[in-house]
């Protein structure tokens, strides 16, 4: 049995007792910053294997460090934890148990398939150097990886090369993304609030309709792409909240609608929020509303390096073969804020296929969605087979 063969098979024995935890991760969702049962789940797990551990490094973030050796380099995996403000819809026997909150993402299987990893490596322990595994809080949309650099993470558990993986519905399970350069979008949210004065729904003459404004601006922002973009350049503007009004015969004082800018471009990025803000103050002098403006940069445009790639590529090769590897599908402009932690360190952002059609092949952040099981181990098996070569 070769040594690829034996990790998988190792790894696969014990399966069952991951997938029991990512059930119960999965039944017991945490949004970003409130992860406190996951956090804990984890650190006494760490604990138990001989991992040296850190809690509440960036809010609700686990650190756990294992030396072995004399090696000097230091390598760092990171899983996310947090849950969506999703109402889950599978009907599964370990579905969400709270309303409202769903593991829409597979953050859950993330976490199991590192702790799995996690394991093995502290009882095996054929690797030299310095491995740091990260587990990240709040992944979604509110900031985690920059809170968890702003305390310090680098400086504390500093990391030569820095790895991270996530499920990807509609490729066939097990199969892996691996390819050098930009892999994943920048992701904005901007939230626009146009203020006019409110009054009688019967008498609009003497307001100053803030609804109206906003559905002419709405109009007005998808120029921005269509118009504005270069053709040969992606990005999105999505507007995916409105906010206007409680009743139907009264003109409110205030509209406000969400939105997000994705691209793989930083000029594009400063483009569209160039254009946005110009089309915003034209669209609120001419309908004489007031407006504000406040765009958060969420994820910047996530590059994988060169050299830490092609490891990434060597080993996903030796797992699945020169076949198991395929592209990122066409038109996905997802984001994720690992891309602050490969804006310090080198290292690589992987797809691990969570499977098509009823097995695996629902996209993530939707009601109906269920990290597939069957991938846990490959992907645990892919991050001890890493550290083994990276830290050889």
């Amino acid at each position: 049995m070769s040594q690829i063969q034996g990790v998988i098979a190792a790894i696969h024995d014990r399966a069952s007792e991951f997938i029991a935890i990512r059930h119960a991760i999965h039944a017991h969702p945490e949004l970003g910053f409130e992860e406190e049962s996951t956090s804990q789940l984890v650190a006494e797990a760490l604990r138990g294997w001989g991992y040296d551990v850190t809690a509440g490094l960036g809010g609700t973030g686990v650190v756990g460090q294992l030396r072995c050796g004399k090696g000097a380099r230091r390598l760092g995996i990171r899983a996310d934890m947090d849950a969506l403000p999703i109402h889950e819809e599978t009907g599964l026997p370990y579905a969400s148990r709270l309303p409202g909150k769903m593991h829409a993402c597979g953050h859950d299987g993330h976490t199991a398939i590192l702790l799995a990893a996690a394991r093995y490596l502290a009882e095996t322990r054929r690797f030299h150097g310095t491995l740091n595994l990260i587990f990240q809080p709040a992944e979604e949309g509110l900031g985690g990886a920059e809170r968890m650099l702003a305390e310090g993470l680098f400086d504390r558990f500093p990391c030569d090369a820095v790895y991270a993986l996530h499920n990807g519905p509609t490729l066939p399970a097990g199969s892996f993304v691996v390819q050098p350069g930009v892999l994943a979008a920048s992701s904005d949210t901007v939230t626009i609030t146009l203020t006019g004065r409110g009054g009688h729904g019967g008498m609009p003459h003497t307001c100053i309709d803030p609804v109206v404004a906003m559905a002419s601006l709405i109009l007005a922002l998808q120029t921005i792409v269509s118009r504005n973009v270069p053709p040969d350049q992606a990005a999105v503007l999505t507007i995916g909240a409105v906010h206007a009004g409680a009743a139907s015969n009264v003109i409110p004082d205030s509209a406000r609608l969400e939105a997000t800018v994705r691209t793989f471009n930083p000029a594009i990025q400063q483009l569209i929020e160039q254009r946005l803000r110009e089309l915003v103050a034209a669209q609120a002098q001419s309908f004489g509303v007031t407006a504000q403006v406040e765009w958060r940069r969420v994820t910047r445009v996530l590059v994988n390096t060169p050299e830490e790639t092609r490891l990434a590529r060597e080993v996903a090769e030796a797992m699945a073969g020169p076949q198991g590897i395929v592209p990122l599908p066409a038109g996905a402009m997802g984001g994720d804020d690992f891309s602050w932690m490969l804006e310090q360190v080198p290292g690589c952002y992987v797809v691990l296929g969570n499977g098509i059609g009823s097995k695996g092949g629902c996209m993530i952040h939707n009601p109906g969605y269920d990290f597939n099981d069957d991938i846990l181990s490959v992907g645990a098996s892919y991050w001890a087979r890493l550290t083994e070569a990276y830290l050889g």
